[in-house]
């Protein structure tokens, strides 16, 4: 009954509700759905609804204990989406693992000119220029403790931190003291079971400061003498060669870091094999299907060489079971996504969780674990 229901609720999705919302500007639908998903969210009927139809639960096969934390199901909702923490019941009842929200930064930030997004339906990809908009850091915090108390009790929050986006954090010394400032913040409040450093947003003044080894020493050795209880994970860039990738991971190795996010937008719009047409004026960079090979290239790589030292969050591309399920056999603990549930609507979260345990079935796995990083131990580099 529930797999009927999922398939009406995905073919309604791609020949009703998404031609009706493709006709919007995606700013505005976005700033809509934000807006009623807030109202709506604080219904229990429309929550008890959304899991009875759309979540999809197995312990036995896709739960897991990471860090000390709780994983009913390994798919997350990425950063980027909801911006100031505003829909976290929602998700949860959408059937979510955990989430990833913001980024959050210790300034109020207005974000960059519109627009924002940019749908590229054809490439499977949106174009993103959001400039991390957020309410702030202590603003945020008011919004997490009016949830309920139980909101996060089985579904862990991962928030994702950035240095404000403006002509004031350009230096190294205050763009550092702009993350401290919010983590300082953050852990006083005690919120969030993980926190992850967005240090590869490329869309901001002074553009990505701590992807070169030693600024992102500095930044690390700043974080470590706040002694956070919560596991720290670093959001990696999409776009340098492994031979700098790894020198960011030789960094963070001799910090107290405990995973990486792998990886942010794809940069390089001419590597990236695009469908529809893409204007050089319009400004942003590229989520989604042209994130694919990248990131998976260095999920796998990462995996290989650093399996007993990082967890590894895969991010890009996922747009279906078969897609989440390459990841976690790349190396990959957990994935988070959102141009794939944007794409192919809200009910996507729960039939990857299905198709993941058809697939581990057919694999002969009985736990999810036992299928992380199966492709990627080799010798080669």
């Amino acid at each position: 009954m529930i797999t009927i229901i999922s398939r009406t609720s995905s073919l309604t999705y791609k020949y009703l509700a998404k031609p009706i919302l493709f006709k919007f500007k995606p700013d505005s639908v976005h700033n809509s759905l934000v807006k009623f998903g807030s109202r709506l969210q604080k219904s229990r009927t429309v929550n008890y609804f959304l899991r009875v139809i759309w979540a999809y639960k197995n312990e036995t096969m896709l739960s897991q204990n990471i860090l000390g934390i709780k994983f009913h199901n390994p798919v997350g909702l990425s950063a980027g989406f909801d911006k100031n923490f505003e829909l976290a019941k929602l998700f949860k009842a959408t059937g979510f693992g955990f989430m990833e929200g913001g980024s959050l930064t210790f300034r109020e930030c207005e974000g960059n000119p519109r627009p924002w997004f940019h749908r590229l339906p054809n490439t499977k990809s949106l174009v993103v220029y959001a400039g991390l908009a957020n309410k702030g850091v202590k603003a945020i915090i008011k919004t997490l403790n009016n949830y309920p108390s139980d909101t996060f009790q089985d579904f862990p929050l991962n928030i994702s931190v950035a240095k404000t986006n403006s002509k004031e954090t350009c230096t190294d010394k205050e763009a550092i003291a702009d993350y401290v400032g919010s983590l300082m913040i953050l852990t006083k409040a005690n919120s969030g079971d993980m926190y992850t450093l967005n240090i590869s947003c490329p869309n901001t003044y002074g553009g990505e400061p701590f992807t070169t080894p030693e600024r992102l020493k500095a930044l690390l050795s700043a974080v470590d003498q706040l002694n956070i209880r919560q596991p720290v994970f670093i959001k990696m860039p999409a776009h340098l060669p492994w031979n700098e990738f790894k020198e960011l991971l030789k960094v963070a190795d001799k910090h107290a870091i405990a995973g990486v996010t792998i990886s942010n937008l794809a940069k390089d719009r001419g590597q990236a094999e695009l469908m529809d047409p893409l204007p050089e004026t319009l400004k942003g960079n590229l989520s989604g299907r042209p994130t694919w090979d990248l990131s998976n290239d260095l999920i796998r790589k990462t995996y290989r060489k650093y399996n007993k030292r990082f967890v590894i969050i895969g991010v890009g591309g996922i747009f279906s079971a078969e897609d989440a399920y390459v990841k976690i056999k790349l190396g990959a603990s957990l994935v988070e996504l959102i141009t794939g549930m944007i794409f192919e609507g809200p009910q996507l979260i729960g039939q990857i969780n299905k198709g993941l345990a058809k697939l581990l079935e057919q694999d002969g796995y009985q736990t999810l674990g036992e299928a992380i990083g199966t492709e990627a131990l080799d010798t080669r580099e």
